[in-house]
């Protein structure tokens, strides 16, 4: 009895060990995690002013921790549970990446990226076709076919979520090569993992591994294209009707209801299921369900949340970590010169066959071999699933190595590694692009000719805008140069009347009203021209685009004419009462693009009057224009345009300077306040300014001249007041300078931020109906790019 009960207890014992063990085990692999987040994000950082993308650093940490030796056997004892893990992740991603995917798009017509994407992968599966088989990737002759085309399908897609997130990262998203270079990725992954589906129902991946000999079993692939045939039908379906169910239950602005949250992950679930019964690829099969999937609705948008957040936070340390331990660096043959070869080769091939097939498109399209290199080098970037595949291949234990595959693994590497450098060299042509100073009207020397763009939205333009280019001319040496350019949106009725082989810049309209319209136009400019005499040079063109894609088309017509200054009409128009209308808030949007994306001084006119004055050009009437300076770059651009308009006989012009009385109780304290160096300098460069302009202009008594000493807002704005029924044209600028106390609380009731502080109150409903208004912006030099906005445009087309 004595031996009997340690006898008894020894099971419990030995359980409560392995427990011990178990929980032991959990908590290292737990605490493992925990560092490998930590050091993914500190070597994330170290190479952060490299631009290099988080990708990057996780491979590199991955790689290295997964080949550290107590690493490596703390994971060979959760192999199978971290498998199932990455696998199952693997289909989430998968799955996310599907529901960004469109269906239909075999079925539209073929676009610019459509063409980028189908000329790279062509090339690239040829190329690897004629190339791969040489080095040997697969030792075994057996099914070497069927190999070489899954490796061609892979070198020939793109990673399209890694390259989003890096040229997002990067800041050219949104440019048009951005925009180009993501839809083309997100279409080569379209059609290249709908290739590798079909390709998988007839020779499945583990049929292969288990014996390269056998001939595959015509019933089975037979049972597994109908399932997957039918699980794509029934999702496309039934799940819209499903989703707008769940949508309709649960509106936006409430929380998702639990069972109906339930419901949509089972029936998603059991849709990739069905396929996946009769021996077809989990991965590929919830990639198919996904493509399936509604885009929109909260069901979707809730998955692609939490999914993306899911793998960022969790997945992708552990995805990199098992990368490492399963890419063992004891077994790659690095004093071997055909690994080294296999690896370049790799590039090769990913590399050459997408920059010619870009370069093939690119000569299409019209677009510059530079920016086409550079789409090609772009679209080569592979990512996570290329990795999770080029592992799982070693499960073919007689087919490849570790070798290859650590091969692979490098070349994937690389082609992220250089991809920060090829968006450096876009940045870097995009800014050749970008006009400097001597677009600014400040830097233009006065006795050269004036380039306008002058916009018009239709006939009712026409009088005002015909006023200013008189004042504009000023003297008839040198005169100015006017491109009068018609602002037309394209509708559906317009585009039908289009030549089809012309692009927008020189399409022929044959809409009746468009045509009567221009026609209008331009015969009153050339009357105008005819009775002024000399001076006025007269263009015409025309901006014929969607709203959306209107504010980049003035920029780069204004960019391609060397135009100094863009001038657009307010987007509200003057009723007969004198009040302003609700305008179009298209062309309001398109007025705000333009400022924000010029290529040169950008202008709004305002027109509250200045229509209705008749004969300037034969000085038979003498209109009374002010200019206002308070401060700051566009009031010194305002102040040399209206140097120009001061040498015109019928204009006579006064110039207001805003002065701070500092004096007054209310603006005492702006002698005490903190002025930082760049606001010393933009204080030096208004007094240098105004003092150049003072000794030219008001010393010889051209241009009358008054201070106003002023202490706040509320001064300023009755000022403003005064000018009714004294100026029929004010120019300003659209921001004021550092004495911001002048206009400080404007802002709070601004309507039309676009138009400035001051610009805003002369234009508003309840303030003058006779005085019109031109708003001036200085070229923008700065952007956010180093001197580019994020949408900027590097390439040109020479056909659409």
């Amino acid at each position: 009895m004595a031996f009997g009960l340690p006898m008894q207890m020894r099971p419990a014992t030995l359980c409560a060990d392995k427990l011990a063990n178990l929980i032991v085990g959990v908590a290292k692999n737990f605490a493992l995690f925990i560092a490998m987040v930590i050091v993914c994000n500190g070597v994330h950082f170290l190479l952060k002013p490299y631009s290099q993308p988080r990708l990057s650093s996780d491979i590199l940490v991955g790689l290295i921790v997964g080949n550290i030796g107590f690493v490596r056997d703390l994971f060979e004892k959760f192999n199978k549970t971290f498998g199932f893990i990455i696998d199952f992740g693997m289909m989430s991603y998968m799955f996310a990446l599907g529901i960004e995917m469109d269906p239909y798009v075999f079925l539209q017509k073929q676009t610019r990226h459509v063409k980028v994407a189908y000329s790279g992968i062509i090339t690239t599966f040829i190329l690897a076709i004629i190339l791969s088989p040489f080095v040997r990737y697969f030792p075994s002759l057996h099914k070497l076919l069927e190999f070489t085309s899954a490796l061609a399908i892979l070198l020939a897609s793109t990673d399209s979520p890694v390259l989003t997130r890096l040229l997002t990262q990067l800041k050219i998203g949104k440019s048009d090569i951005g925009k180009l270079v993501i839809a083309a990725a997100m279409h080569s992954d379209f059609v290249c993992y709908c290739i590798l589906s079909i390709c998988y129902i007839l020779t499945p991946l583990p049929d292969i591994c288990m014996d390269l000999t056998q001939d595959f079993d015509h019933k089975k692939r037979t049972k597994m294209a109908f399932a997957v045939f039918g699980e794509v039908v029934f999702t496309l379906m039934v799940s819209p009707f499903f989703m707008h169910w769940v949508d309709n239950e649960n509106p936006d602005g409430r929380p998702m209801k639990g069972p109906h949250l339930i419901l949509s992950i089972a029936f998603v679930v059991l849709m990739i299921a069905s396929s996946v019964l009769t021996g077809f690829s989990p991965l590929l099969s919830a990639f198919m369900v996904g493509v399936c999937f509604p885009r929109e609705g909260r069901v979707s948008k809730w998955v692609i949340t939490k999914i993306n957040y899911l793998l960022n936070t969790i997945f992708f340390p552990i995805f990199f970590l098992w990368v490492g331990f399963e890419a063992d660096f004891r077994q790659f043959e690095a004093n071997n010169v055909n690994t080294w070869i296999k690896i370049l080769l790799l590039l090769i091939v990913s590399i050459v066959g997408k920059v010619v097939g870009a370069l093939f498109t690119g000569k299409m399209l019209g677009i510059h071999w530079p920016e086409s290199v550079a789409i090609g080098l772009l679209l080569t970037t592979k990512g996570h699933l290329h990795i999770y595949l080029a592992i799982k291949v070693m499960g073919c234990g007689s087919v490849t190595s570790i070798s290859s595959v650590i091969g692979m693994i490098i070349a994937i590497f690389i082609t992220v590694l250089y991809t920060p450098s090829v968006v450096a060299q876009i940045i870097k042509r995009a800014k050749k692009r970008v006009p400097t100073h001597r677009l600014a009207l400040q830097s233009i020397d006065p006795s050269s000719e004036l380039r306008i763009l002058l916009c018009v939205h239709g006939t009712h333009n026409v009088p005002a805008s015909i006023n200013f280019v008189e004042i504009s001319k000023g003297s008839a040496d040198p005169g100015i140069l006017v491109y009068v350019t018609d602002m037309i949106e394209l509708t559906n009725d317009i585009s039908v009347t289009l030549e089809k082989d012309e692009g927008v810049q020189t399409a022929t309209v044959k809409e009746k009203e468009v045509m009567e319209m221009r026609e209008k136009i331009t015969n009153s400019f050339q009357a105008h021209v005819l009775d002024s005499g000399e001076g006025i040079t007269l263009k015409r063109t025309m901006a014929l685009s969607t709203i959306n894609n209107m504010p980049q088309d003035i920029c780069i017509l204004a960019e391609d004419l060397m135009v100094a200054l863009i001038i657009l009409p307010f987007h509200r128009g003057q009723r007969h009462d004198g009040t302003l209308d609700g305008g179009n808030q298209g062309f309001r949007y398109v007025n705000r693009k333009v400022l924000r994306s010029a290529p040169c001084s950008v202008g709004i006119l305002v027109d509250r009057g200045l229509g209705t004055l008749e004969r300037i050009s034969r000085c038979q009437v003498t209109i009374n224009v002010a200019v206002i300076f308070i401060g700051g770059k566009d009031d010194r651009e305002a102040l040399a345009y209206a140097g120009r308009v001061s040498r015109h006989p019928g204009v006579k012009l006064t110039v207001i300077r805003f002065l701070v009385d500092t004096n007054a109780e209310s603006s005492r304290l702006v002698g005490y306040r903190i002025i930082l160096p760049e606001q010393e300098n933009e204080m030096q460069l208004d007094d240098e300014c105004f003092a150049n302009f003072y000794e030219k202009h008001v010393i010889g008594g051209r241009i009358s001249y008054m201070e106003k000493h002023l202490a706040n807002a509320a001064e300023t704005f009755s000022i403003l007041k005064s000018f009714e029924g004294q100026y029929s044209l004010v120019i300003v600028g659209k921001e004021g300078g550092v004495n911001s106390i002048l206009t400080r609380g404007m802002n709070d009731w601004q309507q039309c931020p676009e138009l400035g502080p001051i610009g805003d109150v002369l234009s508003g409903p309840d303030f003058s109906m006779t005085v019109s208004v031109l708003i001036i912006q200085q070229h923008r030099l700065k952007g956010e790019i180093d001197g580019l906005d994020e949408d900027f445009s590097v390439m040109s087309y020479n056909k659409i």
